[in-house]
C-alpha cells in the first residue's frame, strides 16, 4: 500500500501578494506567502494551481529545504523562508507563522522549521509527500 501525505495549500490572491494557509488534513501547519498570480512568469509570479510532489534537498546557501517538483514551465520551486513576497521571493512559497498583509508575514524561520521537521518525519517513514494548490472558495 503506497502511504503519502498530502497537504492543502488553499490560496487567496491580491494584487501585491498571495497570501495560504497550509494544512494536513484538517490541521493548520502554517500560513504562506508568495508573490501574486502574474501568469506563472518565472522570478515574478507565484506557480500555477495544482498537484506537486514535494522532495527533500540540500544546497550550502539553504541547507535541507523542500523543492516543488514539476512545476509546468518552472524549476528551482521552493519552500523557504522570507517575510515579504515582492522583495524575498522569486517564484518560491515561503511559510509563515502570521499573514500581516498581501505577501506579507512574520516569523517565517520558524513555521520553515516547523514544516520541515513535519515533512521530513512522514519522509523518513517512507511516505511520498504531495502539495494540493487550490483557490479558496469566495465567502
Amino acid at each position: 500500500m503506497l502511504v503519502r501525505m498530502e497537504l492543502i495549500l488553499t490560496r487567496s490572491y491580491y494584487p501585491e501578494g498571495t497570501n495560504g494557509k497550509l494544512c494536513d488534513g484538517e490541521q493548520l501547519v502554517c500560513s504562506t506567502i508568495e508573490l501574486p498570480w502574474r501568469e506563472n512568469q518565472r522570478m515574478v509570479s507565484s506557480i500555477p494551481e495544482g498537484r506537486y510532489e514535494l522532495v527533500k534537498r540540500y544546497t550550502d546557501k539553504r541547507g535541507w529545504h523542500l523543492l516543488v517538483k514539476n512545476v509546468p514551465n518552472r524549476s528551482g520551486i521552493l519552500f523557504h523562508p522570507a517575510n515579504d513576497a515582492l522583495k524575498e521571493l522569486k517564484g518560491c512559497i515561503a511559510p509563515v507563522s502570521k499573514v500581516i498583509g498581501p505577501g506579507k508575514g512574520t516569523d517565517s524561520k520558524t513555521a520553515d522549521s516547523r514544516l520541515k521537521t513535519l515533512v521530513f518525519e512522514a519522509m523518513e517513514r517512507g511516505e511520498n509527500v504531495f502539495l494540493n494548490i487550490q483557490k479558496a472558495k469566495s465567502v
